[in-house]
């Protein structure tokens, strides 16, 4: 018989057994506002599904598993043969399979296919982050094999396909394929104009020799990858097989796994290139043209990725303090703490509501909306990506002591916190990009504004920063030194008009008065206590 000091009492219960994709409202209302209602019965019924699983028990122990057991670099085989592979544990092929055959990889030519499947990786981020990696290079490698109708049309089937197969096999024998990406180098870094990888034109045409290294390759595992190398007409684009057509192994040499902060249940592998096989894709000097819009695809998965985290964070919270009593009631009534959930609340509406706003505009496809994303991306990118730690971190304190604990699961979601900022471009890069943008694409600011204007004259607080944000722009002194600046009040002033047009009045109120009113402090729950903060923590709540 137990103690009866071990007695269990006012400790919440799991959050497990719910539908994670229902149970967000700011994500199940924008998937029903950027989907054609002849489409979104579908829709939300493939949302659902992913979204009861990724709030299951066992899909939650995958994880966990996942991220207990990091993979491994087998460089040798038994006999001394360089066989250069990662070994995953078993669960984190389970949820690679899960979102593969969930579309995760399949948004190019369905039908709404870039918010079903933004909604997608949202949702399945909470889940294990580190699975996303590859997901997210597959998904983004399209748009650059698609400058070669040759390589689209041998590649793009299996990079779309539902179909995992974690093999290594000549491609043309799988139905499903994986990619990764290889750009940086150690001396380069973000500044892939630096790479000194060098590639050699081979008789056949197309085909070259690379010779260098790579210092960061994501999904090391995968069927292909797209590098950055020097040709002899400049840095060019070229696709790298693992495997050649006749099943032998291109020379493709896993140095080391990268040990990294988070984000452990995925490879990080450095590269050396011996000889290696590789294909060109595009024209020679034009690498980066290439390339580009896979970039803005994978910094629109930063900006989802950090939505799901902020999401799975403030959801532990809001169903923590829900539960949990202290000083004599819920801690979830205390007019603090539900300044602290209100404020954390807002911060993931509105990440959530920005990023699937830019996933309808893929979908579109048109001019217009082609030009919102060129300024409205690195926007995004440098500004969601980065209120993500701060804001698992207080989530995390909503637990106290729990929260500070590895069961809890908050202190994994702390440590991936970072990562979206520094992939595909840190913080500076995104915002000297917004430069670029608003400088040489005067198309970007006209779309910008137009899409902003649509709110005006709904809040006085929201047209004010407009105006403040249009005098900014006017200043051309020191404008380099400004950019940071300038990217947040462009994607603050975005969110803000987004909640306005969209989300409960409630929650645009306090939006805009703490983000653009001046009305807040230097951290989370300064929020001015006047608000109906009820509402907001209430909307906030992952009810299951």
């Amino acid at each position: 018989m137990a103690s009866s000091t071990h007695t269990v009492t006012n400790q919440p219960p799991p959050l497990v057994g719910y539908d994670v994709f229902a149970a967000d409202r700011a994500l199940a209302e924008a998937v029903g506002r950027h989907v054609e209602p002849g489409l979104l019965d579908e829709v939300r019924g493939e949302l659902t599904a992913l979204g009861q699983a990724a709030g299951s028990a066992q899909v939650q122990e995958w994880g966990a598993q996942a991220d207990e057991n990091p993979p491994r670099l087998r460089t040798y085989d038994r006999y001394g043969h360089r066989v250069d592979e990662v070994e995953f544990h078993p669960a984190w092929h389970r949820l690679l399979g899960k979102g593969v055959s969930s579309g995760l990889t399949a948004a190019w030519d369905r039908p709404a296919g870039h918010v079903r499947r933004a909604a997608a990786f949202l949702v399945w981020t909470q889940v294990e982050a580190g699975t996303c990696c590859p997901l997210s290079m597959t998904h983004a490698a399209v748009p650059a094999l698609r400058t070669d109708p040759e390589l689209a049309a041998e590649w793009e089937p299996r990079l779309t396909s539902v179909i995992y197969e974690r093999e290594l096999r000549p491609p043309h024998l799988k139905a499903g394929a994986l990619f990764g990406m290889g750009m940086t180098e150690k001396q380069g870094g973000s500044d892939v104009r630096a790479g000194t990888t060098a590639a050699r034109p081979l008789a056949e045409d197309g085909a070259y020799e690379l010779t260098g290294h790579k210092w960061f390759c994501s999904a090391p595992m995968s069927d292909g990858f797209l590098v950055l190398a020097q040709a002899p007409g400049g840095l060019t684009c070229f696709l790298v097989p693992r495997v050649l057509p006749d099943g032998t192994r291109n020379v493709f040499l896993l140095q080391r796994l990268k040990d990294k902060l988070g984000n452990r249940s995925n490879a990080s592998a450095e590269v050396e290139f011996e000889g290696t096989w590789a294909r060109r894709v595009g024209e020679e000097g034009r690498g980066v043209r290439t390339i580009i819009d896979m970039v803005a695809a994978t910094r629109l998965d930063c900006v989802l990725g950090s939505a799901g985290l902020m999401r799975q964070a403030v959801a532990q919270a809001v169903h923590h303090c829900g539960h949990r009593e202290a000083f004599g009631g819920r801690l979830v009534d205390k007019p603090l703490m539900r300044n602290v959930l209100a404020d954390l609340a807002l911060e993931s509406e509105a990440a959530t509501t920005l990023a699937l706003r830019l996933a309808a505009a893929c979908d579109d496809g048109g001019e217009q909306e082609r030009a919102l994303l060129r300024i409205a991306v690195p926007a995004a990118k440098y500004w969601v990506t980065k209120r993500c730690a701060p804001l698992t971190v207080e989530a995390s304190e909503c637990l106290g002591g729990n929260g500070y604990v590895e069961e809890s699961g908050m202190p994994r979601l702390v440590r991936e916190s970072p990562l979206n900022s520094i992939w595909e471009g840190a913080g500076n890069v995104q915002a000297l990009d917004v430069l670029r943008a608003l400088t040489r694409e005067p198309g970007a600011l006209d779309a910008y504004l137009r899409e902003v204007g649509r709110a005006r004259g709904a809040d006085h607080r929201l047209d004010a920063a407009i105006k403040r944000l249009l005098t900014e722009l006017a200043d051309l002194e020191g404008m380099e030194a400004r950019a940071r600046r300038l990217a947040e009040q462009l994607a603050l002033v975005l969110q803000a008009a987004l909640l306005v047009r969209f989300a409960p009045p409630d929650v645009a109120d306090a939006f805009c008065a703490s983000r653009l009113g001046g009305e807040w402090g230097a951290t989370f729950g300064t929020l001015p206590h006047t608000l109906n903060l009820a509402a907001v923590v209430e909307r906030a709540r992952p009810a299951h």
